[in-house]
């Protein structure tokens, strides 16, 4: 049986793996799932000085006090950041890093590099605008037609459910470059769900940027569904991490 340590992306968060969380445990294996700072029942910790050490810290600290070892580190989305940077951090404590729908980016990148200039700029004028300058609001999950290919197998349910326990994210978070030691090999899992198996493997090997962070010897697992697959098939990602242990 394994030990998963499972942090969310943007705006989500512990309470986005209750069902993948239970279905891990009825399987036998430990599992601890994250709230970083400022989200979550955590959202009244959320200062503009939160950034991407304070999320790297938080992860580090679930290992840490919870005496774990042989940890399976999951990071979904944004997760991703912190989880290669406590990864770095921690490489003995863990025995294989997951990224689900995500990836540790390149050394020196930051997640708001993922987006082009003119949606950076968009971004910009919303954080200013209804954020206070230091927060990304949360997206409108108002409708799976709006978003097709990030919010593909959601049912209506889910997506009031992330309306209703969305949290602004902190944009320093996304703001800060990944400073990455590569202290220790840590064996690495890309869960691919909005992008085809096919596809990552071709950016991979094309040292296309957002794939740049990886090291030797990925594994590349197909879990065909949308960007947030512990809602829209929470069993097939339980099944999945699973697997790696």
């Amino acid at each position: 049986m394994a030990a998963f340590v499972l942090v969310p992306g943007f705006w989500l968060g512990a309470w986005a793996w209750g069902e993948v969380g239970r279905e891990l445990r009825a399987a036998g294996h430990e599992v601890h799932a994250v709230t970083l700072t400022g989200l979550g029942d955590r959202a009244h910790l959320a200062t503009p000085e939160v950034d991407l050490d304070t999320h790297a810290t938080d992860v580090i600290h679930v290992i840490e006090y919870a005496g774990l070892h042989e940890v399976i580190l999951l990071g979904h989305s944004g997760g991703g950041m912190p989880v290669a940077l406590a990864a770095d951090r921690i490489p003995e404590r863990l025995a294989r890093v997951v990224y689900l729908d995500s990836a540790p980016l390149p050394d020196g990148m930051r997640q708001f590099d993922v987006h082009p200039p003119h949606a950076q700029e968009a971004l910009e004028k919303r954080v200013a605008g209804e954020g206070e300058g230091w927060r990304i609001p949360v997206p409108a999950f108002a409708d799976v037609s709006e978003d097709p290919v990030n919010l593909a197998g959601l049912s209506e349910a889910d997506l009031a459910l992330m309306r209703a326990r969305g949290v602004p994210q902190p944009f320093a978070v996304a703001r800060q470059p990944l400073r990455r030691s590569r202290r220790g090999p840590v064996p690495e899992t890309l869960i691919a769900c909005t992008f085809p198996e096919e596809q990552v493997r071709q950016m991979i090997a094309e040292g296309h940027p957002l794939f740049g962070g990886f090291g030797d010897g990925l594994q590349v697992v197909a879990l065909p569904t949308g960007h947030y697959p512990m809602f829209s098939r929470p069993v097939d990602t339980a099944r999945v991490l699973a697997s790696l242990a």
